[in-house]
């Protein structure tokens, strides 16, 4: 193997040795000529081997492989990101992008012919140009990396697969069109076009199958679950041409052959043993089965790709091994390629017409050829003649396609070829014309190689380079206006040609011809300009001799050689020409300049090139000739001149065949003296490495012309200077001017606008005005609401403590009640006793103890029962007053509606002491200061009036001064307490004193039985606050007399009992009056709190 270092761009390999095997290294971006290595008949064409250049080079792993619609170039991209464009047909390669990251997927047969997809390891599709090396555009919607690209057989949308998702991008906009979304249970295999259709074949991991039309994106149909008994896991699928067969493939080494049509599984092909899975499946194209595929290529887990039959069952042949397996692969549209990716990294690309006898076999030749054998030295008696079976020699055929042909030999003793007829690359130039005289023109697919041979360009790279770096030229900066091409590309390689030769030569930018000249050329060689250049070059050299000495005038020498040719065979076309004045300017130089690329199409053009480059270089002078004698019937039917400038300048109905063959006569027929050839030189191809120089051409005119022309251009610089200054100016002034129309058409825009947005304004304040307006009254709504519903709530709570009050005081009335009806009838039981005291004193003793007994009893169940009421009152009395006492300091700066609250609170306060001294005025109307005690109640009420009247002025002061009143009465309340608690001692201490008397007094008549009075003091904290309860401790203080006392202390007890009863029943009808005024009271307070709320 050879490793060279490469250039800019090259050859891929020798076109002499096609079919040999040979190996490149890629050690640079660009390639320069792949050598031919071996004599060894192989099936690979060329293996590729990327390495780097460093001083410890290592292999770059080549990853993806992608055929364009033409199947003569492909790319390939390493897993550094790496993009090349390998040209099968150019024999060239290049590097077109560096990505920087791995690709996973290609494709390269969009409708734009130098655009391609890949998708990078960031999930990404990115499409760039191949001609500019420019980014297209940028696709991303993916969230997992794209394991396949399909496109359209328009070439004008592609579909782009995940394991997740798959996604349809308009490749005209590049935009995404629809996204297939699916759940996670279920996985996406792959989402392709079927080829030539307008359908999409959906595959998931299920094995489900689904086909979908392209526009409407509606399923037309579902494939059935294959049969149980082979049932696979579908991993790989491959599709005919024509859309009827889809091959899948898994884990297994069964392909399943479905019947897209019928929608059915019509095969199961089993696969040898040695195959346990399947990694790819593609058909094989055959040119001559309309699409119908017959040969499928399996790649399998070992590495080796077979091709069998799907009809057969038979395999036909494989590529790799298991040494050197293969881990993905591309076929060629066409078929004639196969593009693999090996384990190791490398890149084969076989060729199959030698893989196969049996596959794209061309029908055979049918021209049979005498050819004659090169001419040999010897006695003219040892000439021999026979006749050889032989084949006619054809590039590219396999050894069963020969035909017998009859070769006409002879069989010389000398053995001697002439020199210049041998030719690089292994070409014989007598052979070539000989196939030229028996075919009439070279084989399509290698005339650019034989035209190459013949020319024999040297290929100078660098010295090509240097001309190129000089850039264009400037005669032919404006082409195109000239010019006019439509395709840019072919505008710029005509511009970059022409500046090369302007470079080469100063003659040529000042020749007006060149580019008709040059622009078949160039239109033939677009994608090659150095050969391009070479060839335009070598023509100029050999076939174009003398036509510049009469510079910037037409060759009148070259057409003064066709003029006396013509004479000599045609002097009656001739005759007619001079007498319409038409001369050589005329008849010949418009196809000279041209080189007949006017007046013939592309095969009639490239038929004759054949032929003028397989010849001497008279051969194209002759051309004219022949043009004008094969054409003479119309020519002396024309009487205008006119009629003859369209003849020479547009195509006409004539055979190119007929022309060449009467150039050959010519040739032969033409005197030596007026022949062009005793006046050309000899062909001359380019030198090797640097170009000749050229300089047959008046200098002094063409410097002169040039001189001139630099003068002028100078001049028209400098008008087109002060031109452009002078319209710079005008062009500021209009600026100006239109900047000060619009400053003034912006002023008052800006005055309109400043007026409308016042009105605006004013409007809106107006709106803003009324939306107040309706605020404030939607306010004042909700505060009268709000008052209202306070209102409502307080005179709910009134209502709820007034019968709260009066329940409390009808309980306490039921139990006045019950008790004087208990000490009415205590006392009518004593006053019975009393009456038959005499009668049965031992009788009424006992009852009367029994009754006393019950009725204390009684009264101190209820006396603790008042005492528990009071005592839950007196604790609910101090937290309540503690509660207002907090209030009262935590709530000084809250609302006026938390000030209400609190003076609610503070006149529930009063009302409820309000009603403690009520409740203790009543309980003390059994006593003797019960009146006293009403007048007190009077005057506090007529005070709180006062009060009340004040809190209407300030409801602050008349807060704190409530809370100052609760006080005051709460320390009258103690007072009274503390009287009462004297009271009690008084009347206690009286007792106990005329207790202890009596018991003296009765102390010596009864010694036994002397009864004690125990006395039982109630603490002070535990006595009631009523008149009531005060009268109950003081019968608690009575002591228990002994039935056995005498007749006057019974007299005694008599009448205090009788004064008793007089003074219970002036408590009673004193409480009866009271009820009957309560209720007055009770309205007369309430009317004084309404009065306060509507303030």
């Amino acid at each position: 193997m050879c490793a060279k270092p490469l250039s800019a761009e090259g050859q891929l390999w020798s076109k002499a040795n096609f079919w040999f095997s040979w190996t490149l290294r890629i050690t640079a971006y660009r390639g320069d000529e792949w050598w031919r290595k071996g004599l060894r008949f192989s099936r690979i064409i060329v293996n590729i081997i990327h390495n780097t250049s460093d001083y410890l080079p290592k292999v770059l792993r080549f990853l993806n492989v992608a055929f364009d619609s033409s199947g003569d170039s492909f790319i390939a991209g390493d897993h550094q990101g790496n993009i090349y464009v390998f040209d099968l047909y150019g024999n060239r390669f290049n590097l077109v992008q560096r990505t920087s990251q791995a690709c996973t997927a290609l494709a390269f047969n969009l409708h734009r012919k130098s655009e391609f997809l890949v998708a990078l390891a960031d999930y990404s599709v990115k499409c760039f140009d191949t001609v500019t090396k420019e980014l297209v555009s940028w696709m991303r919607g993916h969230e997992s990396s794209v394991l396949s690209i399909s496109v359209h057989a328009s070439g004008r949308y592609a579909i782009t697969t995940s394991s997740d998702t798959a996604q349809l991008w308009d490749l005209d906009t590049f935009q995404r069109k629809r996204k297939l979304n699916i759940l996670q249970s279920v996985g996406i295999q792959k989402v392709f076009f079927l080829p030539l259709s307008n359908t999409i074949l959906s595959c998931f991991k299920d094995n489900s199958i689904f086909a979908w039309e392209c526009d409407t994106l509606v399923c037309k149909y579902q494939l059935p679950a294959p049969p149980e008994s082979s049932s696979i896991l579908y991993k790989v699928f491959a599709v005919t041409r024509d859309g009827r067969i889809l091959a899948a493939g898994g884990k297994s080494n069964h392909l399943h052959l479905w019947c897209l049509e019928a929608k059915q599984l019509f095969r199961i092909i089993q696969m040898p043993t040695k195959v346990r899975a399947i990694r790819h499946l593609e058909f094989l194209p055959d040119s001559f089965d309309a699409g119908s595929y017959q040969v499928l290529g399996v790649l399998s887990q070992d590495g080796i790709m077979r091709f069998v039959n799907i009809q057969t069952c038979k395999l036909l042949f494989e590529i790799g091994s298991l040494d050197e397996g293969i881990s993905s692969s591309a076929i060629s549209p066409h078929g004639r390629y196969i593009a693999s990716i090996m384990e190791n990294g490398s890149l084969n690309v076989y060729s199959v017409q030698t893989l196969t006898k049996e596959i794209n076999k061309p029908p055979p030749p049918l021209v049979k050829v005498i050819e004659d054998l090169p001419k040999r030295e010897v006695d003219s008696g040892d000439l021999k003649r026979k006749v050889t079976s032989g084949r006619v020699p054809r590039p590219a055929k396999s050894r069963q396609n020969k035909i017998q042909t009859r070769i006409f030999k002879q069989d010389l003793t000398g053995n001697f070829e002439n020199k210049e007829n041998e030719l690089s690359d292994g070409l014989n130039k007598k052979r070539l014309q000989i196939l030229l005289k028996g075919y009439g023109e070279y084989p399509a697919k290698y005339r650019m190689f034989i035209w190459r041979s013949l020319l024999q360009l040297p290929e100078n790279h660098t010295a090509f380079s240097n001309l190129i770096d000089k850039g264009i030229h400037v005669a032919f900066l404006n082409l195109q206006k000239k010019y006019p091409i439509k395709s840019r590309k072919l505008l710029r390689v005509l511009q970059r040609t022409l500046s090369a030769l302007a470079h080469w030569s100063t003659i040529f930018s000042d020749t007006p011809y060149l580019p008709l000249l040059a622009f078949p050329f160039v239109k033939l060689f677009q994608n090659n300009q150095l050969i391009c250049f070479e060839v335009v070059a070598t023509l100029i050299i050999n076939w174009c001799q003398h036509w510049f000495e009469y510079f910037p005038n037409p060759p009148i020498n070259i057409l003064s050689m066709i003029e006396n040719v013509l004479a000599f065979h045609d002097k009656e076309l001739l005759q007619h020409f001079i007498n319409h004045d038409v001369t050589s300017q005329l008849y010949a130089w418009p196809l000279l300049e041209t080189v007949f690329s006017e007046v013939l199409t592309r095969e009639e053009w490239l038929k004759l090139f054949d032929n003028v480059f397989s010849s001497r270089p008279s051969f194209l002078l002759m051309t004219v000739v022949a043009y004008n004698i094969c054409s003479r019937a119309p020519l002396l039917s024309c009487n205008l001149k006119d009629d003859f400038e369209y003849f020479f300048h547009h195509r006409n109905n004539l055979d190119i065949s007929a022309v060449i063959r009467e150039v050959y006569h010519l040739m032969d027929a033409t005197p030596t003296d007026i022949h062009p050839d005793s006046m050309l030189d000899v062909f001359v191809a380019l030198t090797k490495g640097q170009y000749p120089v050229f300089n047959q051409y008046p200098k002094f005119i063409v410097d002169y012309q040039t001189q001139e022309r630099e003068r002028i251009r100078n001049d028209e610089l400098d008008y087109l200077r002060e031109r452009q200054a002078v319209e710079d100016m005008q062009a500021e002034v209009d600026q100006q001017r239109v900047e000060d129309d619009a400053w003034y058409q912006k002023q008052e825009l800006l005055r309109k606008a400043e007026e409308t947005r016042r009105e605006m304004l004013l409007q809106e304040e107006e709106k803003m005005i009324q939306q107040r307006q309706r605020l404030a009254a939607v306010k004042r709504e909700l505060k009268v609401k709000e008052m209202h519903l306070q209102d409502a709530a307080r005179r709910r709570l009134l209502q709820l403590q007034q019968d709260q009050h009066e329940m409390e005081l009808r309980r306490m009335d039921d139990e006045l009640e019950r008790k004087v009806h208990m000490r009415d009838r205590e006392i009518a039981a004593t006053a019975k006793d009393l009456e038959m005291r005499r009668l049965e004193l031992e009788s009424q003793k006992r009852l009367y103890e029994k009754n006393l007994t019950r009725n204390q009893e009684a009264i101190a169940k209820e006396v603790r029962e008042d005492a528990d009421a009071y005592r839950q009152k007196v604790d609910l009395e101090e937290h309540m007053f503690h509660r207002l006492i907090g209030t009262d300091q935590t709530q000084n700066q809250k609302t006026q509606k938390l000030i209400e609250e609190n003076l609610a609170k503070a006149e529930e306060a009063c009302l409820n002491t309000d009603w403690r001294i009520q409740a203790l005025h009543r309980q003390r109307c059994s006593d003797l200061h019960q009146n006293e005690c009403y007048q007190e109640i009077a005057k506090l009420l007529q005070k709180n009036r006062k009060k009340e009247m004040e809190v209407l002025n300030a409801m602050m002061e008349g807060e704190t001064k409530k809370w100052q009143e609760a006080e005051e009465k709460d320390f009258h309340l103690k007072s009274e307490k503390k009287a009462a608690a004297l009271s009690d001692a008084s009347r206690r201490w009286f007792l106990e004193k005329e207790t202890h008397d009596a018991l003296e007094h009765t102390h010596h008549a009864y010694n036994k039985a002397v009864p004690r009075c125990r006395d039982e003091r109630v603490a002070p904290s535990c006595l009631p606050r009523t008149s009531q309860l005060n009268g109950i401790s003081d019968m608690e203080s009575l002591t228990q007399v002994s039935l056995n006392q005498r007749k006057t202390h019974w007299d005694t007890m008599e009448r205090d009992l009788l004064e008793s009863v007089r003074n219970l029943r002036q408590r009673l009808a004193t409480q009866a009056r009271n009820r009957c005024e309560m209720p007055h009271l009770l309205a007369a307070k309430e009317a004084g709190h309404l009065e306060i709320v509507k303030e």
